[in-house]
């Protein structure tokens, strides 16, 4: 699930792939862009901006991207086969003379003067890997709306860009609270703690293959899918509900007893395993 830590992995081997290189094809998949070529042009820099991708091209262009839930850019030598899915997964070809880079299921594809790139990114919060990050302006992002559930306002990029699902869990986790607390009800203590907490995580694994938060041989993660695996800590049953905005599903899983606040009841309507039960019911 691409985050912050994977978007900048992503980011870090398109850059060495194709800055500083002249593009000897380009290739567009989307209708808006299908008569676009860039051949001929220089790739200045591949660089991340929370979950978006910014490939700066000679003549002040920009190629944004967002990979979202399944969006992925691969990197290929000249002869080796492509392997990221099928041919019509695919939404841009960026090619010098000695790699390609070929984005697959890109939700987002757009060419922007690079002047203009405020108007795509511009409402990000800080981002937790980036230059730019300010963790004071953060936790007053976070705040600012008191009663919104903690999970929402971690995943939501306006107050801070870069986390998503994974480290949402891993987060109330090790604050010791659950996803639906309401922000303004978070201790003092632990408020403060927060946006360290949260660059900690991500800055231990920008450079990590497989991502880690546990520190414990064997696991790698403390809650985000173990449900109903025991707890790490108390060996309680790991839970599982979705905290979904309406747009679409964000399974999140919590402990109940090593996390304070609300939850949705077991069996209840937030329960994952009943909107399981609904949406077989309703296949039928």
């Amino acid at each position: 699930m691409p985050e912050g830590d994977t978007v900048l992995q992503a980011a870090r081997r398109l850059h060495d792939a194709l800055a500083g290189k002249v593009l000897t094809r380009s290739d567009f998949r989307v209708p808006r862009y299908a008569t676009v070529d860039l051949a001929g042009r220089t790739v200045l820099e591949v660089t991340p901006r929370g979950k978006h991708l910014l490939a700066r091209v000679e003549g002040g262009l920009t190629v944004h991207s967002h990979l979202r839930m399944d969006g992925s850019w691969k990197v290929f030598a000249p002869g080796q086969r492509w392997s990221g899915g099928p041919a019509h997964q695919i939404r841009v070809v960026l090619a010098t003379a000695d790699r390609t880079a070929v984005g697959y299921r890109l939700p987002v594809l757009e060419i922007l003067r690079t002047a203009d790139e405020q108007r795509a990114v511009g409402h990000l919060g800080p981002d937790l890997l980036g230059p730019d990050w300010d963790p004071a302006r953060a936790l007053d992002n976070l705040r600012a709306d008191s009663a919104r559930p903690i999970g929402q306002a971690l995943l939501d990029q306006r107050n801070l860009a870069g986390i998503g699902n994974v480290y949402k869990c891993e987060l109330c986790f090790l604050l010791g609270v659950t996803p639906w607390l309401p922000v303004g009800d978070l201790p003092p203590d632990r408020a403060a703690r927060l946006p360290a907490l949260a660059r900690e995580l991500l800055e231990a694994n920008r450079d990590r293959p497989v991502r880690r938060t546990t520190g414990l041989r064997g696991h790698n993660l403390f809650v985000y899918g173990r449900a109903p695996r025991p707890c790490l800590r108390c060996g309680t049953s790991v839970r599982l509900a979705d905290q979904g905005d309406g747009s679409r599903e964000r399974p999140t899983y919590w402990c109940p007893t090593c996390q304070a606040g609300p939850a949705p009841r077991p069996g209840g309507p937030g329960d994952a395993r009943t909107r399981r039960r609904s949406a077989h019911r309703g296949s039928r």
